[in-house]
């Protein structure tokens, strides 16, 4: 039943006396149960595309932490994956990926349509779980968006200035706004499916929206997010939208006001007092304590987490972090974070 779904009612517009919890990554390396589950996988791509094991360490903090919210294990990169891009990952370093430098990369590409395939078992994933969950607890699935995707497609890999995109849209804009298109069209396909599959929330996530340079923000953040989520309204009307324009800074405002989200996830450079304020009227808000509490933990978690639970009190409002849970952090600390929003 819905309405005993404190996030969904949370993304209606309801405050609520506790806020739902929970965390991006918390289904990852700091839980040792997540560690003996990749190892079972054999690697990390491996383990995206096994869905009783991606099922697995989805569930894993919800068992340990009773989180209002489960959030699908896959990965941003499946997407230009199953659009033909070749996709490993490199141990301590991360994700690498074919690039895209010209008109001839982008015409080894497939359609958009043609995703569903190579994406399979991530639906199969949602299914397991809609079948899995507490009836209490929200579904939540994701993308990258077509931003934040573009940059790791023609680099091949993360950059810290995301220099190679900049210079594609400067120098072949029309090579980088088909790659945008392409991958706009098939986000759409992707997070349509995910609702099909039983997702009942979806997040974008725009990782990398603080590089775009600022003419360029309404062009490659809001236009593709609005695309996106008027395929997805289409298909699915009411289905509701986390976007997560990380490194927004003052155009937070404008991305919440032109594309509509029900949620507004922040980073951890956000002042929570001026979030409040300000963006608390255009959507729920969600976030933004700094990780790195994670691993300190004691009093200075207390007092961060109490810090936004007062800035946010009465208002639409959904707990998380301002990014992912770091593989340092301390199991333990979550719970001493809980029990601080539980009481």
């Amino acid at each position: 039943m819905t309405e005993t779904k404190t996030l969904l009612a949370a993304l209606k517009g309801e405050a609520q006396a506790v806020p739902p919890v929970w965390m991006m990554r918390q289904a990852g390396r700091y839980l040792p149960e997540y560690r003996e589950t990749r190892a079972r996988a054999g690697s990390f791509l491996e383990l995206c595309y096994a869905p009783e094991l991606a099922a697995e360490v989805t569930l894993q903090p919800i068992r340990r932490y009773g989180f209002d919210a489960a959030i699908l294990f896959a990965d941003i990169l499946l997407v230009p994956q199953a659009l033909g891009a070749d996709l490993w990952f490199v141990t301590g370093e991360g994700p690498r990926l074919s690039t895209i430098e010209s008109a001839a990369d982008m015409a080894r590409l497939r359609p958009a349509a043609e995703v569903h395939e190579t994406l399979a078992p991530v639906y199969e994933t949602l299914r397991i779980l809609k079948g899995a969950l507490p009836a209490e607890t929200t579904l939540i699935g994701f993308a990258g968006a077509p931003w934040t995707v573009a940059t790791y497609m023609i680099a091949g890999r993360g950059t810290p200035d995301q220099a190679p995109a900049r210079r594609l849209m400067y120098g072949q804009p029309e090579v980088f706004d088909a790659l945008i298109d392409r991958i706009t069209e098939a986000t759409a396909e992707y997070l349509i499916a995910q609702v099909d599959a039983g997702a009942e929330v979806v997040k974008l996530f725009d990782s990398w929206a603080g590089a775009l340079p600022g003419p360029m923000f309404r062009r490659y953040c809001i236009e593709p997010a609005l695309r996106i989520l008027a395929r997805l309204h289409e298909a699915h009307p009411g289905v509701p939208v986390i976007g997560f324009p990380r490194g927004a800074g003052g155009n937070y405002a404008t991305y919440a006001r032109e594309t509509g989200v029900e949620g507004l996830a922040l980073d951890t450079s956000v002042d929570p007092a001026w979030a409040a304020r300000e963006l608390s009227p255009l959507a729920c808000l969600q976030g933004n304590l700094d990780p790195l509490l994670m691993v300190l933990g004691g009093d200075p978690l207390e007092r961060g987490t109490r810090t936004l639970l007062e800035a946010f009190a009465g208002k639409p409002y959904i707990f998380n972090l301002g990014h992912g849970i770091t593989p340092d952090a301390d199991p333990a600390h979550v719970e001493q974070m809980l029990k601080v929003i539980r009481g």
